[in-house]
Protein backbone atom coordinates (compact mmCIF):
# COMPACT_ATOMS: atom_id res chain seq x y z
CA UNK A 1 0.00 0.00 0.00
CA UNK A 2 1.00 3.63 -0.41
CA UNK A 3 2.26 5.07 2.89
CA UNK A 4 -0.18 7.38 4.64
CA UNK A 5 0.90 10.95 5.30
CA UNK A 6 1.80 11.45 8.93
CA UNK A 7 3.50 13.94 11.15
CA UNK A 8 6.74 12.95 9.43
CA UNK A 9 8.05 15.91 7.45
CA UNK A 10 10.68 15.95 4.75
CA UNK A 11 13.94 17.64 5.71
CA UNK A 12 15.83 19.39 2.91
CA UNK A 13 19.62 19.60 2.92
CA UNK A 14 22.39 20.41 0.46
CA UNK A 15 23.05 17.65 -2.03
CA UNK A 16 26.17 15.49 -1.81
CA UNK A 17 27.86 13.35 -4.47
CA UNK A 18 26.91 10.31 -2.39
CA UNK A 19 23.24 11.05 -3.13
CA UNK A 20 23.63 10.39 -6.86
CA UNK A 21 22.61 6.72 -6.89
CA UNK A 22 19.56 7.43 -4.76
CA UNK A 23 18.43 10.24 -7.05
CA UNK A 24 19.00 8.06 -10.11
CA UNK A 25 16.80 5.36 -8.59
CA UNK A 26 13.67 7.52 -8.68
CA UNK A 27 14.42 9.57 -11.82
CA UNK A 28 15.11 6.79 -14.34
CA UNK A 29 11.46 6.66 -15.36
CA UNK A 30 10.36 10.25 -14.72
CA UNK A 31 8.50 10.74 -17.99
CA UNK A 32 7.54 7.13 -18.63
CA UNK A 33 7.55 6.35 -22.34
CA UNK A 34 7.65 10.03 -23.35
CA UNK A 35 11.34 10.69 -22.72
CA UNK A 36 14.37 9.67 -20.72
CA UNK A 37 15.31 12.00 -17.86
CA UNK A 38 18.55 13.98 -17.87
CA UNK A 39 18.79 14.16 -14.06
CA UNK A 40 20.65 10.85 -13.50
CA UNK A 41 23.35 12.10 -15.87
CA UNK A 42 23.82 15.62 -14.53
CA UNK A 43 23.10 15.24 -10.82
CA UNK A 44 26.60 14.02 -9.85
CA UNK A 45 28.09 17.19 -11.35
CA UNK A 46 25.42 19.34 -9.72
CA UNK A 47 26.10 17.83 -6.32
CA UNK A 48 29.87 18.17 -6.64
CA UNK A 49 29.78 21.82 -7.74
CA UNK A 50 30.98 24.47 -5.29
CA UNK A 51 29.68 27.34 -7.46
CA UNK A 52 28.24 29.97 -5.09
CA UNK A 53 25.70 30.97 -7.73
CA UNK A 54 23.95 27.62 -7.74
CA UNK A 55 22.52 25.47 -4.97
CA UNK A 56 21.46 21.83 -5.29
CA UNK A 57 19.25 20.31 -2.62
CA UNK A 58 17.70 16.96 -1.75
CA UNK A 59 14.74 16.10 0.46
CA UNK A 60 15.12 13.32 3.02
CA UNK A 61 12.70 11.11 4.95
CA UNK A 62 13.16 8.34 7.54
CA UNK A 63 13.45 4.92 5.85
CA UNK A 64 10.33 3.74 7.69
CA UNK A 65 8.23 6.28 5.80
CA UNK A 66 8.76 4.32 2.57
CA UNK A 67 8.73 0.83 4.05
CA UNK A 68 5.34 -0.20 2.62
CA UNK A 69 5.37 1.78 -0.61
CA UNK A 70 3.63 0.19 -3.59
CA UNK A 71 6.14 1.96 -5.83
CA UNK A 72 9.04 0.09 -4.26
CA UNK A 73 7.05 -3.12 -4.58
CA UNK A 74 6.72 -2.40 -8.30
CA UNK A 75 2.94 -2.52 -8.59
CA UNK A 76 1.90 1.13 -8.55
CA UNK A 77 -0.71 1.64 -11.26
CA UNK A 78 -0.56 5.43 -10.99
CA UNK A 79 3.09 5.83 -11.86
CA UNK A 80 3.32 2.81 -14.11
CA UNK A 81 6.40 1.55 -12.28
CA UNK A 82 7.60 -1.61 -13.96
CA UNK A 83 9.25 -3.24 -10.96
CA UNK A 84 12.82 -1.95 -11.37
CA UNK A 85 12.79 -0.36 -7.90
CA UNK A 86 14.31 -2.23 -4.97
CA UNK A 87 13.91 -1.86 -1.24
CA UNK A 88 16.45 0.61 0.09
CA UNK A 89 17.49 1.95 -3.31
CA UNK A 90 17.28 5.55 -2.08
CA UNK A 91 18.98 5.07 1.29
CA UNK A 92 22.17 6.96 2.12
CA UNK A 93 24.15 7.54 5.28
CA UNK A 94 23.05 10.71 7.01
CA UNK A 95 25.47 13.42 8.07
CA UNK A 96 23.20 15.18 10.53
CA UNK A 97 21.98 17.87 8.11
CA UNK A 98 19.04 15.82 6.84
CA UNK A 99 16.36 13.90 8.68
CA UNK A 100 18.80 11.37 10.17
CA UNK A 101 21.60 11.73 12.69
CA UNK A 102 25.14 11.39 11.44
CA UNK A 103 25.88 7.79 10.51
CA UNK A 104 22.22 6.75 10.45
CA UNK A 105 20.31 5.89 7.25
CA UNK A 106 17.92 8.29 5.55
CA UNK A 107 15.98 8.11 2.29
CA UNK A 108 16.67 10.69 -0.42
CA UNK A 109 13.25 11.35 -1.93
CA UNK A 110 13.57 14.50 -4.02
CA UNK A 111 15.93 16.99 -5.62
CA UNK A 112 15.99 20.53 -6.98
CA UNK A 113 18.54 23.10 -8.13
CA UNK A 114 18.48 26.88 -7.89
CA UNK A 115 20.70 29.08 -10.07
CA UNK A 116 21.42 32.80 -9.74
CA UNK A 117 21.35 34.11 -13.33
CA UNK A 118 21.85 37.81 -12.59
CA UNK A 119 22.02 39.96 -9.49
CA UNK A 120 18.24 39.86 -9.25
CA UNK A 121 17.06 36.87 -11.32
CA UNK A 122 17.08 33.26 -10.13
CA UNK A 123 16.06 30.06 -11.87
CA UNK A 124 14.64 26.84 -10.43
CA UNK A 125 15.14 23.57 -12.27
CA UNK A 126 15.29 19.82 -12.02
CA UNK A 127 12.69 19.34 -9.30
CA UNK A 128 11.88 15.66 -8.88
CA UNK A 129 9.95 13.78 -6.18
CA UNK A 130 10.13 10.04 -5.57
CA UNK A 131 6.64 8.62 -6.24
CA UNK A 132 7.15 6.50 -3.12
CA UNK A 133 7.17 9.70 -1.04
CA UNK A 134 3.79 11.11 -2.04
CA UNK A 135 1.91 12.73 0.79
CA UNK A 136 4.87 14.01 2.79
CA UNK A 137 5.06 17.54 1.36
CA UNK A 138 8.31 16.85 -0.46
CA UNK A 139 7.58 19.10 -3.44
CA UNK A 140 6.70 22.03 -1.22
CA UNK A 141 9.77 21.53 0.97
CA UNK A 142 12.08 21.47 -2.05
CA UNK A 143 10.49 24.52 -3.68
CA UNK A 144 10.61 26.47 -0.43
CA UNK A 145 14.30 25.65 0.03
CA UNK A 146 15.16 26.79 -3.50
CA UNK A 147 13.16 30.01 -3.20
CA UNK A 148 14.70 30.79 0.20
CA UNK A 149 18.16 30.14 -1.24
CA UNK A 150 17.48 32.56 -4.11
CA UNK A 151 16.03 35.21 -1.82
CA UNK A 152 19.04 34.99 0.50
CA UNK A 153 21.30 35.76 -2.46
CA UNK A 154 19.48 38.94 -3.34
CA UNK A 155 17.21 37.68 -6.12
CA UNK A 156 13.84 39.39 -6.35
CA UNK A 157 12.34 36.94 -8.83
CA UNK A 158 12.69 33.21 -9.45
CA UNK A 159 11.42 31.60 -12.62
CA UNK A 160 11.04 28.05 -13.82
CA UNK A 161 9.96 26.25 -16.97
CA UNK A 162 7.33 23.52 -17.18
CA UNK A 163 6.20 21.38 -20.11
CA UNK A 164 2.77 22.50 -21.28
CA UNK A 165 1.45 18.95 -20.87
CA UNK A 166 2.72 18.67 -17.28
CA UNK A 167 -0.49 19.79 -15.59
CA UNK A 168 0.49 18.50 -12.14
CA UNK A 169 3.85 20.25 -12.35
CA UNK A 170 2.11 23.48 -13.30
CA UNK A 171 -0.25 23.08 -10.37
CA UNK A 172 2.62 22.45 -7.95
CA UNK A 173 4.38 25.59 -9.18
CA UNK A 174 1.24 27.66 -8.61
CA UNK A 175 0.79 26.18 -5.15
CA UNK A 176 4.22 27.33 -3.97
CA UNK A 177 3.97 30.88 -5.27
CA UNK A 178 4.77 30.83 -9.00
CA UNK A 179 2.50 32.75 -11.35
CA UNK A 180 2.13 32.43 -15.15
CA UNK A 181 4.72 34.49 -17.01
CA UNK A 182 4.88 33.49 -20.67
CA UNK A 183 4.93 30.64 -23.14
CA UNK A 184 7.07 29.96 -26.17
CA UNK A 185 7.72 27.34 -28.79
CA UNK A 186 10.78 26.32 -30.76
CA UNK A 187 10.93 26.77 -34.52
CA UNK A 188 13.24 24.30 -36.24
CA UNK A 189 14.63 25.54 -39.57
CA UNK A 190 17.16 23.33 -41.32
CA UNK A 191 20.77 24.56 -41.56
CA UNK A 192 21.40 25.67 -45.15
CA UNK A 193 24.45 27.62 -46.32
CA UNK A 194 22.55 28.85 -49.41
CA UNK A 195 19.47 30.05 -47.56
CA UNK A 196 20.36 33.76 -47.38
CA UNK A 197 20.92 34.03 -51.13
CA UNK A 198 17.70 32.12 -51.76
CA UNK A 199 15.72 34.52 -49.59
CA UNK A 200 17.17 37.64 -51.18
CA UNK A 201 16.50 36.28 -54.65
CA UNK A 202 12.91 35.31 -53.76
CA UNK A 203 12.02 38.75 -52.46
CA UNK A 204 11.94 38.08 -48.77
CA UNK A 205 10.29 34.75 -48.01
CA UNK A 206 12.02 31.70 -46.69
CA UNK A 207 13.34 29.26 -49.24
CA UNK A 208 10.53 26.84 -50.06
CA UNK A 209 7.80 29.14 -48.71
CA UNK A 210 4.31 29.24 -50.15
CA UNK A 211 3.48 31.65 -52.96
CA UNK A 212 1.37 33.66 -50.54
CA UNK A 213 4.30 34.00 -48.15
CA UNK A 214 6.75 34.84 -50.92
CA UNK A 215 4.70 37.69 -52.36
CA UNK A 216 6.35 39.85 -54.99
CA UNK A 217 9.71 41.53 -54.92
CA UNK A 218 9.55 45.27 -54.26
CA UNK A 219 11.41 48.16 -52.75
CA UNK A 220 10.01 47.44 -49.31
CA UNK A 221 10.98 43.76 -49.25
CA UNK A 222 13.24 42.90 -46.29
CA UNK A 223 16.88 42.00 -46.79
CA UNK A 224 19.65 40.65 -44.61
CA UNK A 225 21.77 43.16 -42.70
CA UNK A 226 25.56 43.06 -42.50
CA UNK A 227 27.00 44.22 -39.20
CA UNK A 228 23.65 44.89 -37.50
CA UNK A 229 23.43 47.70 -34.96
CA UNK A 230 22.58 46.32 -31.50
CA UNK A 231 20.96 49.62 -30.55
CA UNK A 232 18.61 49.32 -33.50
CA UNK A 233 17.84 45.76 -32.44
CA UNK A 234 17.14 46.96 -28.91
CA UNK A 235 14.79 49.70 -30.12
CA UNK A 236 12.94 47.17 -32.27
CA UNK A 237 12.71 44.71 -29.37
CA UNK A 238 11.48 47.33 -26.91
CA UNK A 239 8.50 48.14 -29.12
CA UNK A 240 7.73 44.63 -30.37
CA UNK A 241 4.82 42.30 -29.74
CA UNK A 242 7.40 39.57 -29.15
CA UNK A 243 8.85 41.40 -26.17
CA UNK A 244 5.40 42.05 -24.75
CA UNK A 245 4.40 38.39 -24.99
CA UNK A 246 7.72 37.06 -23.69
CA UNK A 247 7.74 39.59 -20.84
CA UNK A 248 11.18 40.73 -22.00
CA UNK A 249 12.69 37.26 -21.56
CA UNK A 250 15.10 35.30 -23.73
CA UNK A 251 17.19 32.19 -23.22
CA UNK A 252 19.98 32.96 -20.78
CA UNK A 253 23.45 33.16 -22.36
CA UNK A 254 25.17 31.21 -19.58
CA UNK A 255 22.68 28.76 -18.06
CA UNK A 256 21.34 26.30 -20.58
CA UNK A 257 17.57 26.08 -20.77
CA UNK A 258 16.91 29.04 -18.50
CA UNK A 259 15.30 32.38 -19.30
CA UNK A 260 16.41 35.81 -18.12
CA UNK A 261 15.75 39.39 -19.17
CA UNK A 262 17.20 40.38 -22.55
CA UNK A 263 19.28 43.54 -22.17
CA UNK A 264 20.88 46.06 -24.50
CA UNK A 265 24.27 44.89 -23.24
CA UNK A 266 23.53 41.30 -24.23
CA UNK A 267 22.62 42.44 -27.73
CA UNK A 268 25.85 44.45 -27.94
CA UNK A 269 27.86 41.40 -26.87
CA UNK A 270 26.07 39.26 -29.45
CA UNK A 271 26.83 41.80 -32.18
CA UNK A 272 30.50 41.96 -31.19
CA UNK A 273 30.70 38.17 -31.33
CA UNK A 274 28.89 37.97 -34.69
CA UNK A 275 25.87 36.25 -33.13
CA UNK A 276 23.30 38.98 -33.83
CA UNK A 277 21.30 38.38 -37.01
CA UNK A 278 19.06 41.09 -38.43
CA UNK A 279 16.86 41.98 -41.38
CA UNK A 280 15.77 45.36 -42.71
CA UNK A 281 13.68 46.80 -45.51
CA UNK A 282 15.28 48.23 -48.64
CA UNK A 283 14.95 51.66 -47.05
CA UNK A 284 16.99 50.48 -44.07
CA UNK A 285 14.11 50.26 -41.61
CA UNK A 286 14.84 47.56 -39.04
CA UNK A 287 12.50 44.59 -39.57
CA UNK A 288 13.62 41.81 -37.24
CA UNK A 289 16.45 40.03 -35.46
CA UNK A 290 17.56 36.87 -33.70
CA UNK A 291 20.46 36.04 -31.40
CA UNK A 292 22.47 32.82 -31.51
CA UNK A 293 22.73 32.03 -27.82
CA UNK A 294 24.88 28.93 -27.91
CA UNK A 295 25.95 25.82 -29.74
CA UNK A 296 24.80 22.81 -27.75
CA UNK A 297 25.86 19.22 -28.12
CA UNK A 298 22.75 17.08 -27.80
CA UNK A 299 23.83 13.73 -26.32
CA UNK A 300 23.16 10.27 -27.63
CA UNK A 301 20.99 7.76 -25.83
CA UNK A 302 22.40 6.65 -22.48
CA UNK A 303 25.26 9.12 -22.75
CA UNK A 304 27.64 9.03 -19.81
CA UNK A 305 28.70 12.63 -20.24
CA UNK A 306 28.16 15.67 -22.41
CA UNK A 307 29.77 18.92 -23.41
CA UNK A 308 29.51 21.83 -20.99
CA UNK A 309 26.88 23.51 -23.12
CA UNK A 310 24.66 20.42 -23.03
CA UNK A 311 24.64 19.82 -19.31
CA UNK A 312 20.91 19.24 -19.37
CA UNK A 313 19.93 17.57 -22.66
CA UNK A 314 17.58 18.86 -25.35
CA UNK A 315 14.31 20.76 -25.30
CA UNK A 316 12.35 17.74 -24.14
CA UNK A 317 14.79 16.79 -21.38
CA UNK A 318 15.69 13.63 -23.23
CA UNK A 319 18.75 11.53 -23.79
CA UNK A 320 17.12 9.54 -26.61
CA UNK A 321 18.27 11.55 -29.66
CA UNK A 322 21.20 10.92 -31.93
CA UNK A 323 24.30 13.02 -31.16
CA UNK A 324 24.14 16.32 -32.97
CA UNK A 325 25.36 19.88 -32.82
CA UNK A 326 22.43 22.21 -32.17
CA UNK A 327 22.50 25.95 -32.86
CA UNK A 328 20.22 27.59 -30.31
CA UNK A 329 18.74 31.03 -31.02
CA UNK A 330 17.37 32.23 -27.72
CA UNK A 331 15.27 35.14 -28.95
CA UNK A 332 13.67 36.26 -32.19
CA UNK A 333 11.32 39.02 -33.32
CA UNK A 334 10.17 40.24 -36.71
CA UNK A 335 7.94 42.84 -38.35
CA UNK A 336 5.81 40.70 -40.64
CA UNK A 337 5.60 37.41 -42.49
CA UNK A 338 8.12 38.48 -45.15
CA UNK A 339 10.66 39.60 -42.57
CA UNK A 340 10.18 36.28 -40.80
CA UNK A 341 11.08 34.46 -44.01
CA UNK A 342 14.32 36.35 -44.51
CA UNK A 343 15.21 36.01 -40.84
CA UNK A 344 14.69 32.25 -40.88
CA UNK A 345 16.88 31.98 -43.96
CA UNK A 346 19.61 33.97 -42.29
CA UNK A 347 19.34 31.73 -39.26
CA UNK A 348 19.58 28.65 -41.49
CA UNK A 349 22.70 30.05 -43.16
CA UNK A 350 24.25 31.08 -39.84
CA UNK A 351 23.63 27.61 -38.41
CA UNK A 352 25.30 26.02 -41.42
CA UNK A 353 28.24 28.40 -41.00
CA UNK A 354 28.83 27.12 -37.45
CA UNK A 355 28.48 23.50 -38.62
CA UNK A 356 25.22 22.88 -36.78
CA UNK A 357 23.21 19.76 -37.51
CA UNK A 358 19.97 21.17 -36.13
CA UNK A 359 18.44 24.48 -35.08
CA UNK A 360 16.20 25.68 -32.27
CA UNK A 361 14.73 29.20 -32.47
CA UNK A 362 12.70 30.50 -29.53
CA UNK A 363 9.54 32.19 -30.79
CA UNK A 364 6.59 33.61 -28.85
CA UNK A 365 3.67 31.20 -28.58
CA UNK A 366 1.16 33.41 -30.38
CA UNK A 367 -1.06 32.75 -33.38
CA UNK A 368 0.80 35.42 -35.34
CA UNK A 369 4.32 34.17 -34.70
CA UNK A 370 3.52 30.49 -35.12
CA UNK A 371 1.48 31.08 -38.30
CA UNK A 372 4.19 33.36 -39.75
CA UNK A 373 6.58 30.48 -39.14
CA UNK A 374 4.26 27.93 -40.70
CA UNK A 375 3.61 30.11 -43.75
CA UNK A 376 7.35 30.08 -44.37
CA UNK A 377 7.32 26.27 -44.14
CA UNK A 378 9.48 26.19 -41.04
CA UNK A 379 8.78 23.22 -38.75
CA UNK A 380 7.96 23.89 -35.11
CA UNK A 381 8.09 21.80 -31.95
CA UNK A 382 4.94 19.86 -31.23
CA UNK A 383 4.22 21.54 -27.90
CA UNK A 384 4.99 24.88 -26.23
CA UNK A 385 6.77 25.41 -22.94
CA UNK A 386 5.51 27.55 -20.07
CA UNK A 387 7.62 29.93 -17.99
CA UNK A 388 6.42 30.76 -14.49
CA UNK A 389 7.63 33.43 -12.09
CA UNK A 390 7.71 33.81 -8.30
CA UNK A 391 7.99 37.26 -6.72
CA UNK A 392 10.59 36.82 -3.99
CA UNK A 393 9.68 40.13 -2.39
CA UNK A 394 6.31 38.58 -1.49
CA UNK A 395 6.47 36.72 1.78
CA UNK A 396 4.07 34.03 0.56
CA UNK A 397 6.40 32.68 -2.12
CA UNK A 398 7.32 29.12 -1.20
CA UNK A 399 4.39 28.47 1.13
CA UNK A 400 1.57 26.02 0.61
CA UNK A 401 1.15 23.27 -1.93
CA UNK A 402 1.85 19.57 -1.80
CA UNK A 403 3.85 17.04 -3.75
CA UNK A 404 2.73 17.90 -7.27
CA UNK A 405 1.60 14.35 -7.91
CA UNK A 406 3.85 11.63 -9.27
CA UNK A 407 7.53 11.84 -10.09
CA UNK A 408 6.96 12.71 -13.72
CA UNK A 409 4.23 15.22 -13.01
CA UNK A 410 6.48 17.08 -10.62
CA UNK A 411 9.35 17.67 -13.03
CA UNK A 412 10.21 20.99 -14.60
CA UNK A 413 12.11 21.46 -17.79
CA UNK A 414 15.80 21.73 -17.81
CA UNK A 415 18.63 22.43 -20.33
CA UNK A 416 19.72 22.22 -23.82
Amino acid sequence: MTPSPSSTEAVVREARPADADAVAAFTRDTWGERHADYIPRVFPEWAASDDPDRGTFVATLPPAALAESDVIAGNDAVTGTDGDRTDGDTLVEGDGSGVADSGEPEAVVGCIQGVLLTEWEAWGQGIRVDPAARGFGVGTALSTAALDWARDRGATVCRNMVFSWNVMGLGQSRAVGFEPATEFRFAEPVPDARATDAANESGGAAAGATDEAAGTTGASEPRSVDGPDPNAAWAFWADSDARDHLRGLALDPDESWACSELTRERLATAAAEDRLIAVAGADGEFAGFAVRTRIAGRPAANAESADDDSAESDDDETDDAEPERVAVYGVSAWRDIEAAGVLYNQIAADAADVAADAVRVLIPETVEHVSDTGANRIPVAGEPDFVMSADLTARGAGDGGGDGGTNGANGTNGGL
